[in-house]
């Protein structure tokens, strides 16, 4: 017997989120932050991630605003880059992701840190007003908070720090809003990743749903 599924992309859309709607608890979200927790859930599979998202209160507002602006995207890895939907960013806006730099793995040896670490030290030209996704390296969050210590250095419009892992996912991310440098989105705990990353950047290029 064949099997019977559902072949209308739009209507799997749309069930999809009516279902995400039906079962997560999103009632303490602002009709903007409640937008991108939707997109974050859908890329999760996961209607309980609703409950590890947390927002600075100026955050959606403030991240929708730069992109409608122009800002760039700036990703800590290609997983994230690759996941944002470049024909729904308002302003034909740069996606950026400077791991695979030729001279990343020698920057990396002469720091003593890890690649997407010292990928950060290229988005340095890039940096002022952007939009920083990062969704899955901790020493990424680790070193954008460092680097932002130095009043000199440029500062973002927002940060998505969603790193995902076992080793300092939830202390970077338990840093970033102990004290946020800029507006700021994180997913507590462990939990994270490039897809839910690039789904808030969606989210924030979208009109809300």
């Amino acid at each position: 017997m064949p099997h019977i599924y559902e072949k209308d992309g739009a209507a799997i859309y749309k069930k999809s989120f009516a279902t995400i709607r039906a079962e997560a608890e999103l009632a303490s979200f602002t009709a903007e932050e409640e937008s991108i927790v939707v997109r974050m859930i859908h890329a999760a599979g996961m209607v309980e991630l609703a409950s590890f998202v947390e927002f600075t209160p100026d955050f959606a507002l403030q991240a929708r605003a730069a992109l409608e602006a122009g800002a760039p995207v700036l990703c800590d890895a290609k997983m994230v880059s690759e996941g944002i939907t470049k024909s729904r960013l308002p302003k034909d806006n740069e996606v950026i992701c400077t791991l695979q730099h030729p001279d990343i793995r020698a920057m990396a040896a002469a720091a003593g840190n890890t690649r997407s670490a010292v990928a950060l030290e290229l988005w340095r030209p890039y940096l002022g007003g952007a939009v920083v996704a990062i969704g899955n390296a901790p020493t990424a969050l680790f070193h954008l908070l460092n680097m932002l210590e130095d009043p000199a250095c440029p500062r973002p419009a927002a940060i998505i720090g969603c790193p995902v892992g076992f080793v300092g996912a939830m202390e970077s991310k338990q840093a970033l809003m102990q004290s946020p440098p800029v507006p700021s989105c994180i997913v507590r705990g462990r939990l994270g990743g490039s897809a839910i990353t690039g789904a808030a950047v969606n989210a924030l290029a979208s009109r809300i749903e």
